[in-house]
């Protein structure tokens, strides 16, 4: 395998798809997520996960990472010089690349080189990488974000990553894994680890992308949860450079009915196994231009519910195979949201009573029905749901105020934390140089912009040791030898002079600081001149 990986590399086998990353809120396409595939001269087209966990056992992960990286940059260059200004490309990085400390270098120079700005690359990190990292994780990210890349948590829910450390983790955006998609719509289960993820997201300030939407009932599920973007095959495949060029080109975006915040068409689920009842109610509520679906009965009802979303559904009770009451309970946890109504000629006192005392129908209605006394019901259902959606969609702007504030508070925790990190760095360097220049054997002394003494050395103290304390007094007042009578006050020392100390002549170097740095006053050095011969 070796030996085949490194074939590959030299004999450009490799190839790099794109899976575009589309915003709910616009539908455009904003990000690209790169994906490495292996052109296997007798296998064919062979997925990441067929030949990585070997090139890792090879060491082979660092080249094929380099190989992406370098191609993803010059895709990227390329898109951007076309037009598209605004494209970002993500990269996975695999566990050892993450703990490789010249890894962060090796990205920024590659930006250099491709002239690409830091934050058109996003980074798409596993929490398997995390806690791999160790200790040293926080240090890895905060080299990253120093130098301005883009980071995503990648598969969350998959690994072991612990709320407090999200919290203080840097990421920008965090990937809800497809497992959790995949059964959305049907699972209560899996809808409140969606919805709970993109709350928690939000809350910390971070975007919040789904992978692996793959039908347009996942997508209405996800924009009416306030997810951020979405990454699957609904949208589009892993495409190659000449593919993706032509979806760019075609402006093609997600349709106005998938969009977050989007008013949909009033829509009704009819279940009857009478074929001649749902045609008069087809007939009857043609006119309220309502999205009527139709189901012969219980099960078919809830495998419509699995794939479409309803706001109202009117049921039967007596129907083969599964009552009403026991269709409406079902429903209601498939899709809590709905207004149920049971409309039928049949009365089981207690099943229907139990269904309404469970909150499972919001009215029961009787056959034969009034025309208008049913219109109205139902049109009064419709009102009660889009009240309730009209509550949720508020709570939801304000949330997503709160999210963008959120990610302001999180960037200024940020910013803080790489000022506290670049202060104590200062610090240390400064203990440093102050160390040594104490156990230099060369007199120094240091003064702020005011003349006053701030620091003095050992070698300094020894040489001035009968002139008391320097250290916060006006240096020409305590140090008269080092300021020769004919130099202006105002102008301070000149660079350099001669000066008499306890019957030694010294050369007076004087520096001027803050040329190369923030520092301000000088630093004065004393040093031994031999006597004339």
């Amino acid at each position: 395998m070796t030996a085949a990986l490194e074939q590959a590399l030299a004999q450009d086998q490799l190839r790099l798809l794109y899976q575009p990353l589309v915003d709910l809120q616009s539908g455009a396409v904003v990000s690209l997520e790169a994906l490495v595939r292996w052109q296997h001269p007798d296998q064919g087209l062979l997925a990441a996960h067929v030949f990585l966990p070997q090139a890792d056992a090879a060491g082979m992960t660092a080249a094929i990472g380099l190989w992406v990286l370098r191609r993803a940059c010059g895709d990227l260059q390329a898109w951007r010089r076309g037009g598209q200004i605004d494209l970002r490309v993500a990269i996975n990085i695999s566990p050892s690349q993450f703990r490789d400390p010249g890894f962060c270098a090796a990205v920024v120079a590659m930006l250099d080189e491709c002239a690409i700005t830091p934050g058109a690359l996003t980074l798409e990190i596993t929490e398997t990488a995390l806690t791999e990292a160790g200790a040293g994780c926080d240090e890895l990210l905060a080299g990253f974000k120093a130098r301005g890349l883009t980071l995503t948590l990648d598969d969350f829910g998959t690994g072991h990553g612990s709320l407090s450390s999200l919290k203080r983790y840097p990421f920008d955006a965090i990937k809800i894994d497809a497992d959790y998609i995949r059964n959305v719509v049907s699972d209560s289960h899996d809808a409140a680890m969606a919805k709970s993820i993109i709350a928690m997201g939000h809350n910390l300030g971070m975007k919040v992308v789904a992978e692996g939407v793959e039908t347009e009932s996942q997508c209405d599920f996800l924009r009416r949860n306030m997810c951020d973007q979405i990454q699957g095959y609904f949208f589009a495949p892993p495409l190659d450079a000449t593919e993706l060029h032509q979806l760019l080109a075609s402006g093609r975006a997600l349709p106005a009915h998938l969009l977050r915040m989007h008013r949909p068409p009033r829509r009704l689920l009819l279940v009857d196994d009478e074929p001649n009842i749902l045609a008069a109610l087809k007939r009857l509520l043609r006119a309220d231009q309502y999205q009527i679906f139709t189901a012969g009965d219980g099960p078919q009802g809830l495998a419509l519910l699995a794939q479409q979303t309803v706001d109202v559904i009117v049921s039967d009770q007596r129907m083969p195979g599964m009552l009403g009451a026991d269709f409406l309970r079902k429903a209601r946890e498939l899709a809590p949201d709905t207004i149920r109504i049971m409309l039928s000629g049949y009365t089981e006192l207690q099943s229907v009573t139990d269904a309404v005392n469970e909150g499972a129908i919001y009215k029961f209605l009787t056959k034969p029905w009034e025309d208008e006394q049913l219109r109205g019901h139902i049109a009064e259902a419709f009102r009660v749901k889009e009240i309730a959606d009209d509550n949720l969609r508020l709570h939801l702007e304000v949330r997503t105020a709160n999210q963008e504030l959120a990610a302001a508070n999180r960037r200024m925790e940020q910013l803080l934390l790489e000022k506290q990190r670049q202060i104590s760095r200062d610090e240390i360097s400064l203990s440093v140089a102050r160390e040594l220049l104490q156990h230099l054997p060369l007199p120094v002394i240091g003064m702020d912009d005011s003349g006053m003494i701030a620091f003095i050395n050992g070698a300094a103290a020894g040489l001035f040791r009968h002139s008391g304390a320097l250290l916060g007094n006006e240096a020409s007042l305590v140090l008269p030898e080092l300021f020769p009578a004919e130099a202006d006050a105002d102008a301070g020392l000149p660079h350099r002079h001669l000066a008499d100390i306890d019957g030694q002549r010294y050369a007076v170097m004087c520096y001027p600081m803050g040329e190369h740095s923030a520092s301000r006053g000088s630093l004065i050095t004393l040093s031994t001149v031999e006597a004339d011969r």
